[in-house]
């Protein structure tokens, strides 16, 4: 235990010794010509400027496509390009352990993605050539070295990698852990998530502000929900009780929950809003079809509380992934069940409205956009047991241009017919990527 603290001690040194990274948060905030996800970690060095010019897809292998194993697929995203919305690499990583989020390292250099169901990490080496990503190492042993399964988000700290798990490996249930790695994947800490004061152990999602020295969870299920099939999990009463419904507010230096909120039905991803001066933050509970919004009130106390509706919640359309604008004044709001894409007006974070909405297909989970705003892409597959049968089953990746209007869509990879598998997560790359850029 002393080596442990020590160790986190030296971490927190080193990642928030410094104004270093806030800075780095501020110019990213502020400079419009640069394109990149607007979800990635501020303490992320390096936003793209222009033009992403490769679209990495973290994939499922699915029985009886392909090659049938989860893997990384490389689109090119670059318009005019011989080679524009096709696939030019792919790196199958051997079984179907439930692919699911991917992120970059804090030098932008290696792309961390993580499966689900045997709870192994895949590290990526995308700085030596994007187009071309290499495995370089695989952590095989989450479980045994932390107790906890299920690893989900992949969040940057300065020279660290914090991972937020969904399960543990003692009962498969929803208490778990956040988990920190150095950036050569070796293990630092551990830190449960919060039973007390309301904390219901549960976690999911990962968003950071530096400038206010805070950081948000958010909360889903365990192991043993997530890998059931839908249709057997809504008609199980029982386990339809084990879904998080908290977030948590924490010390981001000191690692410690300050506060538990009250958010119903699963609240997923989190985003802080990116504009200088607007510190708030934004979520969206799937089980609800509601948008949560966290920020201070009147006596500077931070609060979590509903704000809109998204589509008709009595039909449970199950909201999945979100995407915040640069500017913090739109949000891309995915909904699964109806395979919808919507885009909420946050002009006023109090009271969003939706001003678009458009059908992208049968089932629709992750958006990225461009840091830009002019480029949004759409995958389809949110878990191979919960996604649809059937001809729904569709899986895809989708590229569209955004005038502000309306989305055209300008090109598709079949994933099926490409003998790939479910597609998942998103991330860019470009060839001019470089830490300090």
């Amino acid at each position: 235990m002393k080596a442990v603290e020590i160790r986190r001690r030296a971490f927190r040194r080193a990642a928030f010794g410094s104004c270093l990274s806030i800075t780095i948060l501020a110019l990213s905030a502020t400079a419009p010509a640069r394109a990149d996800e607007t979800c990635n970690s501020p303490f992320m060095t390096g936003l793209i400027k222009g033009q992403e010019q490769f679209l990495h897809v973290w994939t499922l292998g699915e029985k009886g496509v392909g090659d049938e194993s989860d893997k990384l697929v490389t689109i090119d995203v670059v318009p005019n390009s011989s080679t524009y919305g096709k696939v030019i690499n792919t790196i199958s990583v051997g079984g179907r352990g439930e692919a699911h989020h991917m992120g970059f390292t804090d030098d932008r250099k290696y792309l961390w993605a993580g499966r689900l169901d045997d709870s192994k990490i895949f590290i990526f080496d995308v700085g030596s050539d994007p187009s071309k990503p290499k495995l370089v190492k695989m952590i095989d042993n989450l479980a045994e070295s932390t107790g906890y399964v299920g690893p989900h988000t992949f969040y940057a700290l300065p020279g660290r990698m914090l991972v937020q798990a969904l399960s543990n490996k003692k009962d498969h249930g929803g208490v778990t852990g956040l988990i920190i790695y150095n950036n050569a994947g070796d293990l630092v800490s551990t830190t449960p998530m919060p039973l007390d004061n309301g904390g219901d152990g549960y976690g999911y999602d990962i968003a950071i502000n530096p400038g206010q020295n805070r950081m948000l969870t958010s909360s889903f299920t365990g192991w043993t929900n997530y890998m059931m099939d839908m249709s057997q999990l809504i008609q199980d009463s029982s386990a339809m009780k084990n879904f998080g419904n908290t977030m948590v507010l924490w010390d981001l230096k000191a690692m410690k929950p300050e506060k538990v909120f009250s958010v119903p039905g699963a609240p997923l991803e989190i985003r802080w809003a990116l504009k200088p001066g607007a510190d708030w933050a934004i979520t969206a509970g799937a089980l609800t079809s509601k948008l949560y919004l966290i920020k201070q009130d009147e006596n500077h106390q931070w609060q979590a509380k509903p704000v809109a509706d998204i589509g008709d919640p009595a039909k449970i359309p199950l909201p999945v992934d979100i995407s915040i604008s640069s500017d913090a004044s739109s949000l891309w709001v995915n909904t699964f069940m109806d395979g919808t894409t919507r885009l909420f007006d946050l002009s006023n974070p109090d009271a969003p409205k939706q001003v678009y909405s458009k059908k992208i297909g049968a089932q629709v989970n992750m958006v990225s956009q461009s840091w830009d705003g002019k480029r949004v892409y759409f995958t389809t597959s949110l878990l191979a047991n919960w996604d649809k049968k059937g001809a729904d089953n569709e899986q895809f990746l989708k590229g569209y241009s955004w005038d502000g209007k309306e989305l055209k869509e300008d090109f598709v990879v079949d994933f099926h017919k490409e003998g790939l598998g479910r597609a998942h997560h998103m991330k860019f790359t470009a060839r001019t990527q470089k830490a300090g850029l």
